[in-house]
C-alpha cells in the first residue's frame, strides 16, 4: 500500500498537527541521534498527563517531563503545544460511534452519537476546554460528524441541514459535559444540602421565590446533572429536528403524549 504524499512545501501551509493526524511523514527540521521515543509515544503522555491534572498542564515542558525528556528534546517529535493539542484530541476522541442510518432509526442515532459524546467528555475532562479552531479536519473527529450526516441525510435533511443539527447536537453535549465535571469538581457545598436547604428556604419564601421554595421542600433543586436531565434536554432538540425532517419529507411528525 503507497503512502499518500503531499506537495513540497504544502505542509507548511497547514495548520499545526494535520499532517501527522493522517499519517504522512512530516520535516521536523532536527537532525540527530536515534529517537528515543515517538509521536503516539509523545500524544499518549500528553493525554495521559491532562487527564490526570486537566487541561492547564498540558504543556511540552510537563510533557516532555513525564515522558523523561528535556524541554527542547520533546520538539524532535511535535513541533508546537498547538500541534500536540490537535493530536491529543485525536487520540482522546478516538474512533466514532457506529451508528444505524435510514429514515426511522435517526432519532436513536443522534441519540447514541450525543451520548457517546458526553462518554468520551466524561472520560477524558479537558476535551471540553480544547479550543475550537474551525470545524473538523483529522480523521476521527471527521469520522465523527460523518456518520451523524449519514443518519440525518438518510431521514431527508440536506447535507447543510444535517451539519447544523451536528453543530447543535454538538455543543449540547459539549456543554453537557462540561458542567458536570464541574459540578462533580466543585468544592463548594451542594445545593441540596440540609445546611444550605435550611438557610435558603425561608428567604425563598421572603423574598419572593415560591416555585423555587416549592421545589427545593419536594428536593427537587440540586446540583446533579443527571441520565434525566440529559434526556429532557436532547428530547427537545430532536422533537425540534423531528419537525424539520417533517418538513422536509412532507410527512407529519409523530404526536406526543
Amino acid at each position: 500500500m503507497e503512502m499518500s504524499s503531499m506537495p513540497a512545501g504544502d505542509d507548511d501551509r497547514l495548520p499545526p498537527g494535520l499532517a501527522l493526524a493522517w499519517g504522512l511523514p512530516v520535516k521536523t527540521g532536527r537532525l540527530g541521534r536515534k529517537p528515543s521515543q515517538s509521536v503516539e509515544g509523545i500524544v499518549e503522555a500528553a493525554v495521559g498527563l491532562a487527564d490526570a491534572e486537566g487541561f492547564a498542564a498540558l504543556s511540552m515542558p510537563n510533557v516532555a517531563r513525564r515522558v523523561g525528556l528535556t524541554a527542547n528534546a520533546v520538539y524532535r517529535y511535535v513541533s508546537s503545544r498547538d500541534e500536540l493539542l490537535v493530536l491529543a484530541a485525536e487520540a482522546a476522541w478516538g474512533p466514532a460511534p457506529e451508528l444505524e442510518t435510514g429514515t426511522e432509526r435517526w432519532r436513536a442515532a443522534a441519540t447514541t452519537w450525543t451520548r457517546a459524546m458526553i462518554e468520551r467528555c466524561d472520560t477524558h475532562p479537558w476535551l471540553p476546554d480544547l479550543p475550537t479552531r474551525g470545524a473538523p479536519a483529522t480523521p476521527n473527529l471527521l469520522r465523527w460528524t460523518e456518520v451523524l450526516l449519514a443518519a440525518l441525510t438518510g431521514a431527508g435533511l440536506s447535507a447543510a441541514e444535517s451539519l447544523g443539527c451536528a453543530l447543535l447536537l454538538d455543543g449540547y453535549a459539549r456543554r453537557i459535559a462540561s458542567a458536570r465535571r464541574d459540578v462533580r469538581d466543585s468544592s463548594a457545598a451542594p445545593v441540596r444540602s440540609a445546611a444550605v436547604a435550611r438557610f435558603l428556604r425561608p428567604l425563598l419564601h421572603e423574598h419572593g421565590y415560591p416555585i423555587l421554595a416549592s421545589m427545593m421542600s419536594r428536593d427537587e433543586y440540586d446540583d446533579d446533572i443527571g441520565d434525566d436531565d440529559v434526556d429532557f434536554g436532547l428530547t427537545r432538540i430532536l422533537d425540534g429536528i423531528e419537525v424539520l425532517i417533517a418538513r422536509r419529507t412532507g410527512e407529519p411528525p409523530p404526536t406526543t403524549s
